[in-house]
């Protein structure tokens, strides 16, 4: 994942109702969820809800499927785990990372 694709990423995660709605969909786990379902279990308006959908799946953080006369959207694990990985990847100046002893400590 390059610094760009990091970037919409982040900006796509940094809305209250595309985070809710991202959830969702990683706990779903690869079967995935349609837009009725995340609309009743997140309490969000259709419009509203289709709108952040397609914001995150411009970010490259989940993909759309018609499923008979369903859309069925799913979290992209593979740009996750990128995104993971590039916030994490010089981490304790690449050592292993251990728990800190006490919430004060530091790596």
């Amino acid at each position: 994942m390059n610094e760009d694709q990091v970037i919409r990423a982040l900006a796509a995660l940094a809305h209250p109702v595309r985070l809710k709605a991202f959830r969702a969909l990683v706990v779903s786990g690869p079967q995935g969820l349609t837009p009725g379902v995340m609309q009743e279990g997140l309490g969000i308006p259709a419009t509203t809800l289709s709108f952040h959908l397609k914001e995150l799946a411009s970010a490259g953080l989940v993909t759309q499927e018609r499923a008979s006369r369903n859309l069925l959207y799913r979290a992209a694990y593979d740009q996750m785990n990128g995104l993971l990985g590039y916030l994490t990847e010089n981490c304790c100046a690449g050592t292993a990372c251990a728990l800190p002893s006490s919430p004060a400590a530091c790596c």
